[in-house]
């Protein structure tokens, strides 16, 4: 049985990280979204059928032609037309039975195997605190019969997962399928004609939607790893807990690390800085002299130097913050931080949260940014500039 991964779309929410890459390569914790979708299916399936559009080449760049020793196949999406079309793509690539997952979840192993002892069509269910933000399942004799999304007033707390098993029949159903109010084919329309079984996952679970939520998948993921040091540790140096310094990395006298922190090849925290989790320093990434990073994913090459202070944050690739660069990260008046998605102030949930960057960005000396504020890819700030607004 084949596993269809769903990673054609751009991840327009994802703004400004998803400009130079699309949603599914989002790096966490050493590896990217799309990679702990397959991790989890991995163990059930012989091969994978990978759906892709915006930047199609960088994910085939990513996976290959084999992943955890599985054949990964590749069919394009050129233009959006929703998630049903998405799996319609797939249709020669598939046998009598196959899986769909998106490809932008954190889920264990545990989900995709309670969804593959099913015998026939079944979707995963899960229960969330916040259910008014997903797709409300609607389940009767423990069949799913129907999904309403994103109510305003939902009837449970029993959302959709993203985690499915079909047979063949599926096809037949999509294509019969007219388009929704967004002018897409929705899977989900296909889900209730199939009334497909429900079956109900309790473990780790989450749907990697905003900027904010890579910073929970990073805690999630890092609280997984153990402490190894292979890299080379100042003498004077202190790890505290599970701190993982890959080969080629450097950690500098006078540092203290508070794990769970990892520090990626070729990476460098110090002299004299603190890190403290859960914090991801990408590969060629360097936390400077003086400086403090807490909570927060630099991407690949991206730089702190200089006294500064980053708090949970997002740096895309090959950022490079001037000496005194300070990110707040508290409201004043402890509401939760807001950030503007596509003109309209979305709550994060966050009491804490700074910044997001995108790729390239330079800050100028002793620049001052407000909380939930983004930057464009190649955005720059002059010296001592005060940034109160995304810059685009």
């Amino acid at each position: 049985m084949k596993a269809v991964v769903l990673a054609a779309g751009k991840g327009t929410r994802m703004w400004p990280l998803t400009e130079t890459r699309p949603k599914p390569l989002l790096p966490v914790a050493g590896q990217t979204v799309v990679e702990t979708v397959l991790d989890a299916a991995a163990p059930h399936v012989d091969g994978f059928v990978v759906v892709v559009g915006y930047r199609a080449g960088m994910i085939h760049d990513r996976l290959g032609e084999r992943y955890r020793g599985l054949d990964v196949e590749y069919v394009g999406q050129d233009e959006q037309r929703g998630t049903g079309d998405a799996v319609r793509q797939a249709w020669d690539k598939v046998g009598a039975r196959f899986l769909v997952l998106n490809g932008d979840l954190l889920v264990s192993p545990k989900a995709v195997k309670d969804v593959v002892d099913s015998e026939g069509d079944a979707v995963s269910l899960r229960k969330v605190e916040n259910p008014s933000d997903y797709g409300v399942a609607e389940v009767e004799g423990g069949r799913l019969t129907g999904i309403t999304e994103k109510p305003a007033d939902p009837s449970s707390d029993l959302v959709n997962a993203g985690v499915y098993q079909f047979r063949r029949e599926v096809f037949e159903v999509i294509d019969d399928l007219g388009r929704s109010e967004r002018g897409e084919v929705e899977l989900t329309d296909a889900l209730v004609e199939l009334e497909p079984e429900a079956v109900e996952y309790e473990g780790e679970w989450m749907d990697v939607g905003y900027p904010w939520d890579l910073l929970k998948a990073e805690k999630k993921l890092l609280e997984r790893r153990e402490r190894e040091v292979e890299g080379e540790v100042a003498e004077d140096a202190v790890l505290e807990g599970e701190v993982v310094v890959e080969e080629g990395a450097e950690i500098r006298p006078g540092s203290v690390v508070e794990g769970p922190v990892l520090v990626e090849e070729n990476a460098s925290i110090g002299p004299n800085a603190y890190v403290r989790g859960p914090v991801t320093v990408g590969a060629g990434g360097s936390v400077g002299h003086g400086s403090e990073v807490k909570a927060s994913l630099l991407m690949p090459d991206a730089k702190v130097p200089h006294q500064s202070y980053v708090g949970d944050s997002v740096l895309g690739e090959d950022v490079n913050l001037g000496a005194g660069t300070v990110v707040a990260n508290l409201r004043h008046d402890g509401e939760t931080v807001e950030s503007e998605m596509k003109g309209e102030d979305v709550d994060t949930g966050r009491r804490k949260f700074g910044v997001v960057f995108g790729d390239e960005v330079r800050t100028g000396v002793n620049t001052s940014l407000n909380p939930g504020v983004k930057l464009a890819p190649e955005s720059t700030t002059n010296p001592g500039d005060t940034v109160y607004e995304d810059v685009r």
